[in-house]
């Protein structure tokens, strides 16, 4: 069976854990060489390499902060010089945030510094990332950007205003995106999870707070990495190629549109 993404070449952005991670490794046992992109943690982001390389793909490890542009280009310039093109880029780094339900700070509490934060590691990244990715992607062939967003933006059942702020702007982001970049053959969608379980984000969100997330769930189970991995591969697949635009939400069902 044909591989669908043999000789493609994919970046992925906060790929040393969790959601980047899993995304990662999907991509490579489809036959992707992958970038993978981190922050800090080298041997993480090496161990990913490692897990990407078993499940039968290539993979490299660049360190690069998203939210730096200086750093970014030199990470575009890298990719330019060792491979020469991008066919998919996956904006999932996003700025460190806990889910604690008990602990969120209220509206009240909450400086502008905070949004400034979650916009700077939400749509700063991704236009950062983009802007610098934009000459290498392979435009004859199909070029995709998916950006991680959240389905708190449709159904923001727990009111973590910052983070989900953040997120809605990088969905009207990717729209504009999506509607410039068409005629150039670049498709850019968005993924919506809901909680991700497990993940060093959701690690504060107590068992009782999932476990009422879950009963109002009708898959009855909460998102894994995994889960998200498949929407992203779809969304940079083939199998969509006539779909631009638009955010699926991963999240049992829990948001339906």
């Amino acid at each position: 069976m044909k591989l669908k993404f043999r000789d493609k070449v994919i970046l992925v952005t906060g790929a040393s854990r969790g959601i980047g991670a899993a995304i990662a490794k999907a991509f490579a046992a489809e036959g992707g060489l992958i970038i993978v992109n981190y922050r800090t943690s080298e041997a993480a982001a090496l161990s990913v390499v490692d897990a990407c390389r078993k499940a039968g793909g290539e993979a490299i490890a660049i360190a690069a902060d998203v939210t730096d542009s200086q750093a970014v280009a030199a990470m575009a310039e890298r990719i330019g010089q060792d491979i020469g093109r991008l066919d998919v880029v996956v904006n999932n780094a996003f700025a460190p945030y806990r889910f604690d339900p008990e602990q969120r700070q209220r509206f009240p509490e909450i400086s502008w510094g905070a949004y400034r934060a979650q916009f700077d590691g939400a749509v700063g990244a991704a236009y950062a990332v983009c802007r610098a990715m934009l000459p290498l992607l392979d435009r004859g062939q199909g070029a995709s950007i998916v950006n991680i967003v959240s389905d708190l933006v449709a159904q923001p059942s727990i009111p973590y205003h910052d983070y989900t702020t953040a997120k809605a702007a990088l969905i009207g982001f990717s729209r504009n995106l999506a509607g410039e970049l068409g005629p150039q053959g670049i498709r850019v969608n968005c993924v919506a999870p809901g909680l991700v379980h497990p993940t060093d984000s959701s690690a504060a969100t107590k068992e009782d707070v999932r476990e009422t997330l879950i009963a109002q769930t009708p898959l009855r189970r909460l998102a894994t990495p995994n889960d998200v991995a498949g929407a992203v591969l779809f969304l940079a697949s083939e199998w969509s190629g006539f779909v631009t635009g638009q955010t699926l939400h991963v999240d049992g069902g829990l948001v339906m549109e």
